[in-house]
């Protein structure tokens, strides 16, 4: 498949946006200077309105996909946490540097028990990448305490790395240390797409195939295309065109041409890669019979690819980036 963008001229892109994106000084909106660290009350914009802290957390309950790394990334110990990527134990993948020093209660994802939230007595509920349904926003709400829910956007698991990290250390009163984390990571992808111009451009297309058997791509704005847009590569704009269903578009077996492009990477969702590498279906996808197909079969690997967090995406980078860059090497 031809390439969509001149890598130049996608080179040149990828560099203005990093310059636009870059500074820890904004406060989670973006429209002015956040408080200092430390200082509160707080004040967090959300898609549910504006929400006040008024004092610094203490027993803080992360809901949100990715909300408890996040948190501790900057330093703070939930005690309680939603496991969405079904890792078990105290939910931290080996992604994460940071550890518990009294590991969380571990709790629901899709659903909330709000008894088993409301026994851990928090002060603050984390709940910044999720459905965004304002169902699930009125129901943790009735619980008394400060409840920072999705950003504007948001709905349907799109909150942004960048928007969950400002708004987790804006309400946490640390947002210039969010602001470092955020400047790190953007440096990490730089240095990516200086060391390998080759992605500058190349079309692609991010997959999984769930414990059904199907497949899907991820849409535009979902964590896993934003990863591969960071570093310079674009969206095949075949997976563009297509109706999305929340973060992803349903492939069906008739259709597996769809995931063709420049790189096509696929995870499994729930199996062993193993089946997706054996798959027929799989093996037809031209850039993949062309040896451009990046699998990711390292389950590590693909949970911090999918956990969209500075520290997943910092262990990502390290072991995805040669592979991309050797098959968008080979593409047409």
């Amino acid at each position: 498949m031809p390439r969509r963008l001149l890598p130049a001229l996608a080179a040149l892109t990828a560099a203005l946006a990093l310059v636009a994106g870059c500074g820890s000084g904004p406060a989670a909106d973006g429209t002015g200077p956040a408080a200092a660290d430390g200082a509160f009350p707080v004040t967090v914009p959300t898609a549910f309105g504006d929400v006040t802290i008024p004092e610094q957390p203490q027993r803080v309950v992360a809901l949100g996909w990715s909300d408890a790394e996040t948190a501790l990334a900057l330093g703070v110990e939930p005690v309680g946490a939603a496991d969405w990527l079904a890792i078990g134990d105290d939910g931290l993948g080996p992604w994460v540097p940071q550890n518990y020093t009294t590991p969380p209660t571990v709790l629901g994802t899709l659903e909330v028990d709000l008894e088993a939230v409301a026994a851990l007595e928090p002060d603050l509920i984390l709940d910044t990448r999720a459905a965004g349904t304002r169902d699930r926003y009125d129901r943790l709400n009735q619980l008394g305490v400060p409840v920072v829910g999705i950003p504007a956007g948001g709905e349907n698991y799109l909150t942004t790395w960048r928007d969950q990290l400002r708004t987790v250390g804006a309400a946490l009163g640390r947002a210039e240390q969010a602001g470092q984390l955020q400047d790190d990571l953007e440096q990490r992808f730089a240095d990516a797409r200086a060391q390998h111009p080759q992605l500058a451009g190349a079309t692609v297309v991010s997959g999984a195939r769930n414990t059904l058997g199907e497949y899907a791509a991820y849409t535009a704005g979902s964590g896993r295309v934003t990863f591969l847009e960071e570093l310079g590569m674009a969206l095949a704009p075949q997976i563009a065109a297509l109706p999305t269903e929340g973060f992803s578009t349903p492939i069906s077996r008739e259709r597996m041409n769809l995931l063709d492009a420049d790189v096509t990477v696929m995870q499994p969702i729930g199996k062993d890669a193993t089946e997706i590498e054996n798959d027929p279906l799989w093996q037809a996808v031209p850039s993949v019979s062309a040896g451009r197909g990046v699998l990711l079969s390292d389950r590590d690997v693909s949970q911090a690819f999918s956990a969209a967090s500075v520290q997943g995406w910092t262990y990502a980078l390290e072991r995805t980036v040669p592979r991309l860059a050797d098959a968008a090497t080979a593409a047409p």
